[in-house]
């Protein structure tokens, strides 16, 4: 399988394991809490998978930088959540910060 394809499969899940933290009210609510229990368990599980052919420093930019802008719309689109343009601009950034680590090319030891 395609390296990158887990880092996208990990931040899916970081993602869906956000979502269902916030549903589960500090782990008051089952059903979530077991949700968000097994999705960052997954989101561990896919991004270990990457690291092993990807710099771990790319993966993790990857990884974190796709998980805050997902998970910012996420809370907008799902709970209400507020994006001022402030944030969004920070989201931008954070997107072309990883992008360009990205298309960087290698600068890391393996």
């Amino acid at each position: 399988m395609n390296q990158y394809l887990y880092v996208g499969l990990a931040v899916a899940a970081d993602a869906a394991g956000a979502a269902a933290l916030k549903s589960a009210d500090g782990f008051r609510q089952w059903l979530p809490s077991l949700v968000a229990l097994l999705a960052y368990g997954g989101a561990f599980y896919f991004l270990a998978q990457a690291v092993r052919t990807i710099p771990i420093g790319i993966a993790n930019a990857i990884w974190s930088g796709l998980s805050i802008v997902l998970v910012a719309l996420v809370g907008y689109l799902m709970h209400g959540q507020t994006l001022s343009r402030t944030a969004v601009a920070g989201m931008a950034l954070v997107f072309a910060g990883t992008l360009l680590l990205n298309i960087g090319g290698p600068g890391q030891a393996r």
